[in-house]
Protein backbone atom coordinates (compact mmCIF):
# COMPACT_ATOMS: atom_id res chain seq x y z
CA UNK A 1 0.00 0.00 0.00
CA UNK A 2 2.96 2.68 1.02
CA UNK A 3 4.70 1.68 -2.53
CA UNK A 4 1.31 2.31 -4.60
CA UNK A 5 0.56 5.97 -2.56
CA UNK A 6 4.22 7.10 -3.39
CA UNK A 7 3.91 5.97 -7.13
CA UNK A 8 0.64 8.00 -6.84
CA UNK A 9 2.34 10.65 -5.27
CA UNK A 10 5.48 10.68 -7.60
CA UNK A 11 2.75 10.59 -10.80
CA UNK A 12 1.02 13.49 -8.91
CA UNK A 13 4.34 15.71 -8.63
CA UNK A 14 5.52 15.10 -12.31
CA UNK A 15 1.92 16.12 -13.93
CA UNK A 16 2.13 19.18 -11.40
CA UNK A 17 5.42 19.92 -12.97
CA UNK A 18 4.26 19.47 -16.83
CA UNK A 19 1.75 21.82 -16.08
CA UNK A 20 3.89 24.70 -14.56
CA UNK A 21 6.26 24.14 -17.52
CA UNK A 22 3.69 24.15 -20.05
CA UNK A 23 1.77 27.19 -18.06
CA UNK A 24 5.60 29.13 -17.89
CA UNK A 25 6.52 28.60 -21.63
CA UNK A 26 3.01 29.82 -22.67
CA UNK A 27 3.68 32.92 -20.57
CA UNK A 28 6.99 33.47 -21.64
CA UNK A 29 5.25 33.52 -25.47
CA UNK A 30 2.68 35.69 -24.79
CA UNK A 31 5.02 38.25 -23.22
CA UNK A 32 7.44 37.67 -26.42
CA UNK A 33 4.65 38.09 -28.73
CA UNK A 34 3.31 41.38 -26.82
CA UNK A 35 7.12 42.73 -26.30
CA UNK A 36 7.38 42.15 -30.37
CA UNK A 37 4.15 44.03 -31.21
CA UNK A 38 5.31 46.92 -28.59
CA UNK A 39 8.62 47.52 -29.89
CA UNK A 40 7.61 47.89 -33.65
CA UNK A 41 7.07 51.34 -33.54
CA UNK A 42 3.96 51.97 -35.23
CA UNK A 43 3.83 54.25 -38.34
CA UNK A 44 2.32 58.06 -38.76
CA UNK A 45 -0.39 58.70 -41.30
CA UNK A 46 2.06 61.02 -43.18
CA UNK A 47 4.24 58.20 -43.55
CA UNK A 48 1.85 55.80 -44.69
CA UNK A 49 0.68 58.36 -46.68
CA UNK A 50 4.37 58.95 -48.33
CA UNK A 51 4.39 54.84 -48.58
CA UNK A 52 1.66 54.80 -50.81
CA UNK A 53 2.89 57.95 -52.78
CA UNK A 54 6.38 55.65 -53.52
CA UNK A 55 4.47 52.65 -54.48
CA UNK A 56 2.09 54.84 -56.66
CA UNK A 57 5.24 56.21 -58.15
CA UNK A 58 6.75 53.16 -58.77
CA UNK A 59 3.84 51.37 -60.32
CA UNK A 60 2.98 54.52 -63.01
CA UNK A 61 7.20 54.77 -63.81
CA UNK A 62 6.70 50.96 -64.87
CA UNK A 63 3.62 51.36 -66.54
CA UNK A 64 5.12 54.36 -68.76
CA UNK A 65 8.40 52.03 -69.65
CA UNK A 66 6.21 49.03 -70.90
CA UNK A 67 4.18 51.22 -72.92
CA UNK A 68 7.59 52.80 -74.39
CA UNK A 69 8.65 49.16 -75.00
CA UNK A 70 5.82 48.41 -76.89
CA UNK A 71 5.28 51.00 -78.82
CA UNK A 72 8.81 50.64 -80.02
CA UNK A 73 8.16 47.69 -80.34
CA UNK A 74 5.26 48.43 -82.56
CA UNK A 75 7.09 50.53 -84.80
CA UNK A 76 9.82 48.09 -85.52
CA UNK A 77 7.38 45.86 -86.81
CA UNK A 78 5.63 48.07 -88.76
CA UNK A 79 8.22 49.72 -90.68
CA UNK A 80 11.04 46.47 -90.52
CA UNK A 81 8.46 43.72 -90.59
CA UNK A 82 8.84 42.89 -94.21
CA UNK A 83 12.56 42.37 -93.97
CA UNK A 84 12.81 38.78 -94.27
CA UNK A 85 10.58 38.87 -96.98
CA UNK A 86 12.42 41.70 -98.83
CA UNK A 87 15.78 40.04 -98.41
CA UNK A 88 14.36 36.69 -100.24
CA UNK A 89 12.50 38.98 -102.80
CA UNK A 90 15.88 40.28 -103.80
CA UNK A 91 16.76 36.32 -105.12
CA UNK A 92 14.32 37.32 -107.86
CA UNK A 93 16.35 40.56 -109.56
CA UNK A 94 19.42 38.29 -108.92
CA UNK A 95 17.90 35.39 -111.43
CA UNK A 96 17.07 38.18 -113.72
CA UNK A 97 19.93 39.31 -114.03
CA UNK A 98 22.13 35.62 -114.69
CA UNK A 99 19.14 35.09 -117.13
CA UNK A 100 20.24 38.33 -119.19
CA UNK A 101 23.98 37.41 -118.65
CA UNK A 102 23.35 33.71 -119.57
CA UNK A 103 20.97 34.80 -122.87
CA UNK A 104 23.56 37.27 -123.64
CA UNK A 105 26.44 35.01 -123.44
CA UNK A 106 24.93 32.37 -125.80
CA UNK A 107 26.76 32.54 -129.48
CA UNK A 108 23.70 30.69 -130.85
CA UNK A 109 21.09 33.69 -129.87
CA UNK A 110 23.98 36.73 -130.19
CA UNK A 111 22.72 39.47 -132.34
CA UNK A 112 19.37 37.83 -132.85
CA UNK A 113 16.00 39.78 -132.94
CA UNK A 114 14.69 37.32 -130.40
CA UNK A 115 17.34 37.62 -127.67
CA UNK A 116 17.22 41.45 -128.26
CA UNK A 117 13.26 41.50 -127.23
CA UNK A 118 13.74 38.57 -124.68
CA UNK A 119 16.71 41.13 -122.73
CA UNK A 120 13.76 44.53 -123.56
CA UNK A 121 11.45 41.93 -121.43
CA UNK A 122 13.71 41.34 -118.80
CA UNK A 123 14.76 44.68 -118.23
CA UNK A 124 11.23 46.26 -117.88
CA UNK A 125 10.48 43.55 -115.30
CA UNK A 126 13.85 44.01 -113.55
CA UNK A 127 12.86 48.31 -113.41
CA UNK A 128 9.58 47.37 -112.22
CA UNK A 129 10.99 45.62 -109.36
CA UNK A 130 13.12 48.27 -108.08
CA UNK A 131 10.68 50.81 -108.45
CA UNK A 132 8.43 48.49 -106.22
CA UNK A 133 10.87 48.27 -104.05
CA UNK A 134 12.00 51.98 -104.39
CA UNK A 135 7.93 52.63 -102.87
CA UNK A 136 8.37 50.36 -100.06
CA UNK A 137 12.08 52.22 -99.10
CA UNK A 138 13.95 49.49 -100.49
CA UNK A 139 16.91 51.15 -102.60
CA UNK A 140 19.67 49.76 -104.21
CA UNK A 141 23.08 51.01 -102.86
CA UNK A 142 25.44 52.88 -105.23
CA UNK A 143 28.31 51.41 -105.77
CA UNK A 144 30.34 51.94 -108.98
CA UNK A 145 33.14 54.51 -108.83
CA UNK A 146 32.56 54.85 -105.05
CA UNK A 147 35.39 54.47 -102.46
CA UNK A 148 34.78 50.82 -100.30
CA UNK A 149 32.99 51.66 -97.00
CA UNK A 150 32.80 48.34 -95.59
CA UNK A 151 29.33 49.52 -93.81
CA UNK A 152 27.64 48.99 -97.56
CA UNK A 153 30.11 47.29 -99.45
CA UNK A 154 31.83 43.75 -99.32
CA UNK A 155 34.92 43.45 -101.36
CA UNK A 156 34.81 40.00 -103.31
CA UNK A 157 38.13 40.82 -105.79
CA UNK A 158 41.27 43.16 -106.26
CA UNK A 159 41.57 44.51 -109.56
CA UNK A 160 44.83 46.72 -110.93
CA UNK A 161 43.91 49.69 -112.32
CA UNK A 162 46.30 52.62 -112.47
CA UNK A 163 43.43 55.03 -113.48
CA UNK A 164 41.75 55.00 -110.24
CA UNK A 165 42.32 55.80 -107.01
CA UNK A 166 42.66 52.12 -104.75
CA UNK A 167 40.12 51.04 -103.33
CA UNK A 168 37.61 52.53 -105.47
CA UNK A 169 34.99 50.20 -106.59
CA UNK A 170 35.25 49.77 -110.17
CA UNK A 171 32.85 46.45 -110.90
CA UNK A 172 30.06 45.39 -108.85
CA UNK A 173 29.00 41.70 -108.47
CA UNK A 174 25.84 41.51 -106.77
CA UNK A 175 23.99 44.70 -106.37
CA UNK A 176 23.21 45.82 -102.79
CA UNK A 177 19.99 47.24 -101.05
CA UNK A 178 19.16 49.31 -97.66
CA UNK A 179 15.24 49.10 -96.15
CA UNK A 180 15.31 52.73 -94.70
CA UNK A 181 18.04 53.47 -92.70
CA UNK A 182 18.81 49.76 -92.28
CA UNK A 183 21.33 47.62 -94.66
CA UNK A 184 19.50 44.67 -96.39
CA UNK A 185 22.27 43.35 -97.96
CA UNK A 186 25.63 44.66 -99.00
CA UNK A 187 26.78 45.23 -102.37
CA UNK A 188 29.75 42.64 -103.50
CA UNK A 189 32.65 44.20 -105.33
CA UNK A 190 35.55 44.61 -106.61
CA UNK A 191 37.83 47.36 -106.01
CA UNK A 192 40.79 49.04 -107.77
CA UNK A 193 44.46 48.71 -106.90
CA UNK A 194 47.71 50.01 -108.54
CA UNK A 195 49.58 47.90 -110.94
CA UNK A 196 52.84 46.59 -109.69
CA UNK A 197 55.83 47.20 -111.58
CA UNK A 198 57.45 44.10 -112.66
CA UNK A 199 60.97 45.59 -113.05
CA UNK A 200 61.09 47.26 -109.50
CA UNK A 201 59.90 43.50 -108.24
CA UNK A 202 62.53 41.73 -109.73
CA UNK A 203 64.98 44.28 -108.90
CA UNK A 204 63.89 43.59 -105.03
CA UNK A 205 64.03 40.00 -105.66
CA UNK A 206 67.85 40.43 -106.99
CA UNK A 207 68.70 42.25 -104.22
CA UNK A 208 67.67 39.67 -101.83
CA UNK A 209 69.74 37.02 -103.83
CA UNK A 210 72.40 39.30 -103.28
CA UNK A 211 72.34 39.43 -99.90
CA UNK A 212 72.24 35.89 -99.06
Amino acid sequence: MEKEESQNNNNIKKEDVEDNTNNHSKILKEELKEKKIEDVPEKSVEEKILELEDKLTRTFAEMENQRRRFEKEKDEAYEYGGFAFAKEALNVIDNLDRSKQILTNDEVLKNSEALKKTLEHLDIISKDLISIFSKNNIKPIESLNKKLDPNFHQAMIEIEDNEKEPGTIIQEIQKGFTIKDRLLRPSLVGVSKKTENKDKKNEKNEQKLDEK
